[in-house]
């Protein structure tokens, strides 16, 4: 096979610069994941095989110590699944223009199952574009009023970083749970059972779960396996740098540590207002923990600061969340604390300022604050009664900062989670997974660089 010749002296160059006991490292826990990857490659389709090959060499490459935390599953002979996906309705951008109303369209939960073209296989090296800096915040929403309204509960969101960037003003998303959304915005999964209860136990998909020709693997999990790929993926196997910051996020002991997650089939002990594997959908993926990205890259919050310090330092993506309270989450928060949007709109106002005086942001970057799960409404802690729910409860807005966004300015094109991994893909030169592949899928990046076209 050529795919695995070239692999495999891109290997071999590689691991000359590897010795002693990062070498050992490497070797030993890149073996069972490799059974899965070639078994894999033996298996599907020619497109696939790039894909797999990228995923298995790109830490040697990288020259990255892996630290597996998790058992993988050899996938078996592709199971084709029938029906059930829904293409998003195609609309015109309003990117740049004054904010006008727009009807919100149905949100269609699961794109075509067949992508209406094939996508490329992953280049070794992205091109570079205008922007090759992103940030996204990730919080629970209240409501698109309560953000971005007349009379919106989270002022500084609305009156000071608003009037730097364009609202999104249709994103919407495609469930409630934050597991379901986010998912989605990092690899283009559909969302299905497990994950629409946001995983109560940390389950790994059925042995025999296969990808689809669209890319998406059947049947319910959480943890999906070694060959399906991911925004974290795509980012390494092009030679750009990612990192995931979890606020609050400890190990069993207390201490801060990297890429924490409940062992595959048991559930997670919750703790109000702190850490939740529900916001951190890059312990979601074999392809992650058993290769080393998610020990190395999805680190506590704490890092942030440091690695804003200088341009060299900063990720070309950097994926921001803060723990249950500061998300915004009702009833997270301490008795007397802000709550719901005020305590997101706080931890904006603390992390915000920091990204946008960054070397990096200021060079080529962009600030996207948007929210992947719906806050349960908030209760009066006097009356005992909760506030009335959003009439559009998945209708939330995203804001997107940047010299190339128009300050003030709003787009009426409907997005979703899908729409979010198709625009940093295109931002970064990279091919389309799974549910970001169909061409009615929009795309927010043209508007930003000023193309024409919303896909």
């Amino acid at each position: 096979m050529i795919w695995f010749s070239a692999l495999l002296q891109k290997a071999i160059l590689a691991a000359a610069g590897i010795t002693g006991k990062k070498f050992a490292l490497v070797a030993g826990s890149s073996l069972v994941a490799t059974t899965g990857i070639l078994a894999a490659g033996m298996t599907n389709s020619s497109n696939d095989n790039g894909l797999l090959a990228a995923l298995l060499s790109r830490n040697l490459a990288a020259n990255q110590a892996p630290a597996p935390v998790a058992a993988v599953e050899e996938p078996e002979e592709e199971v084709e699944e029938t029906g059930g996906e829904h293409e998003p309705a195609s609309h015109e951008s309003e990117a740049s223009s004054p904010e006008t109303p727009s009807e919100p369209a149905t949100v269609s939960e699961e794109p075509s199952e067949e992508p209406e073209e094939e996508a490329p296989l992953p280049e070794e090296e992205a091109v570079p574009g205008p922007i090759q800096h992103v940030f996204v915040v990730n919080l629970a929403s209240s409501g698109y009023d309560e953000a971005f309204g007349t009379t919106p509960q989270m002022p500084y969101l609305s009156g000071t970083l608003r009037p730097q960037g364009s609202v999104l003003t249709n994103y919407e998303l495609l469930d409630e749970a934050t597991s379901a959304n986010s998912i989605a915005a990092i690899s283009g999964q559909r969302p299905n059972a497990a994950t629409r209860a946001n995983c109560p136990t940390n389950d790994n998909f059925p042995s025999n779960a296969t990808a689809n020709k669209a890319g998406f693997v059947s049947g319910d999990g959480c943890i999906y396996p070694v060959a399906t790929l991911s925004l974290g993926d795509q980012l390494s196997s092009s030679q750009l740098k990612w990192k995931a910051y979890m606020e609050s996020m400890v190990d069993e002991t207390g201490a801060p540590a990297n890429c924490v997650y409940p062992e595959p089939g048991t559930a997670e002990v919750p703790v109000t207002g702190g850490y939740s594997v529900t916001l951190n959908p890059f312990t979601r993926f074999h392809s992650l923990l058993d290769l080393g990205d998610c020990s190395a890259n999805d680190v506590p919050l704490t890092e942030l600061d440091k690695d804003l310090k200088k341009l060299e330092t900063t990720a070309n993506l950097s994926y921001i969340s803060p723990n249950l309270c500061n998300a915004g989450v009702a009833g997270q928060c301490p008795a007397g604390a802000p709550q719901g949007a005020a305590a997101a709109d706080a931890f904006l106002a603390q992390v915000a300022p920091k990204i946008l005086e960054s070397p990096a942001y200021k060079k080529d970057g962009l600030l996207i604050v948007s929210f992947s799960q719906v806050s349960p409404p908030a209760v009066d802690p006097v009356t005992g009664i909760a506030a009335p729910a959003p009439a559009e409860p998945l209708k939330v807005g995203t804001l997107v900062i940047s010299r190339y966004a128009s300050p003030g300015g709003t787009d009426g094109t409907r997005y979703d989670p899908y729409s979010m991994l198709r625009s940093i893909e295109d931002l970064f030169q990279l091919s389309h997974l799974a549910g970001a592949a169909p061409s009615k899928v929009h795309s927010f990046a043209p508007a930003l660089l000023g193309e024409n076209g919303g896909d």
